[in-house]
């Protein structure tokens, strides 16, 4: 038997019912291992029919809802509220546009027995999910994990189950625009909490222009140099790293945003395959990619990363 768990999304006005009611049913009619409540986060006001699909949702649920309307915020904010609603430990989450593969939460549930934080790998697609552009395969080995967190988010968001209690010992996912989750997961990681990753793919990601386009501009720059800033300060980067960061990351949010789309994969990618690649050292050794030392368990706990924009 599995411990029970909820599942938890944010709904906004640029949601498309469609795509709601696709990403439902995936996640809860359609799995193997039924959630056994969906919170549904109502981020600001929406239009209509977004509210039409979700009261239709809420009725006819084969499992209860929660459901929880906030002033329009952010996603981080509107997570936390949503957290809060939780009625057990464990948490899944899934976005509003996106398709869970049957047995995801079969998968990913017997792994949050001993864990944190479950992750696992997605599949990219644009118009449906035999349309499928990438594929996106974590980092699974806990310091493959550890130092790719270092420039990247080792969780891929959509596939993630946690437990709440390290997401609030961590200070909860804070109003960082875009990186509210890499912001808390390096902070859990930071804390020392137990990550699982697995590389099979278990969610459909939906993506096109306008992902690229909401990663870019001078808001989300700033945000980003105050990220890079507080990892800096608190040792979760070296001094190098940090440049690294800064001009790596920093400037991808200045290109166009077509520039953005077509230099994404193959940075990622080859940062993930040098990470997948380099061997661990032996016990003792220093090799010249080794990070700095973690720090102490509890050391970003009631630190939470700056809020807003």
């Amino acid at each position: 038997m599995h411990e029970p768990f909820s599942l938890l999304m944010s709904v906004y006005d640029g949601d498309r019912p469609d795509y709601i009611r696709r990403a439902l049913r995936s996640a809860v009619d359609d799995q193997t291992v039924r959630p056994d409540q969906v919170i549904i986060v109502r981020d600001g006001p929406v239009r209509d029919e977004i509210g039409r699909c979700l009261d239709e949702f809420r009725l006819s649920s084969l499992v209860p809802v929660t459901f929880v309307p906030v002033p329009r915020g952010g996603l981080g904010p509107a997570l936390d509220r949503g957290l809060a609603a939780s009625w057990f430990d464990v948490v899944a989450r899934m976005d509003a546009d996106d398709v869970a593969m049957p047995h995801r939460f079969e998968v990913e549930l017997p792994l949050i027995a001993d864990a944190d934080i479950v992750g696992a790998g997605l599949l990219e697609f644009v118009a449906d999910t035999d349309d499928i552009v990438g594929q996106r395969v974590p980092p699974t080995e806990r310091g493959q994990i550890q130092r790719y967190a270092r420039m990247h988010d080792p969780f891929n968001h959509p596939t993630v189950v946690y437990r709440r209690r390290a997401v609030l010992a961590a200070g909860g996912y804070g109003d960082l625009p875009l990186m509210e989750d890499y912001a808390l997961f390096a902070r859990m990681l930071a804390a020392g909490a137990r990550a699982v990753n697995v590389a099979e793919p278990l969610v459909f990601y939906r993506v096109g222009p306008e992902a690229f386009k909401r990663r870019g501009g001078a808001g989300l720059l700033r945000s980003e140099l105050r990220l890079q800033a507080e990892f800096r300060r608190r040792g979760f980067t070296s001094p190098a790293e940090y440049v690294r960061n800064v001009l790596v990351r920093g400037g991808y949010r200045l290109i166009p945003w077509w520039c953005r789309r077509a230099v994404y994969r193959p940075v990622v990618a080859h940062y993930a395959e040098r990470v997948e690649l380099d061997p661990m050292p032996a016990p003792g050794d220093r090799a010249e990619w080794e990070y700095p030392e973690m720090p102490a368990a509890g050391f970003w706990r009631d630190q939470p990363l700056p809020v807003g924009s």
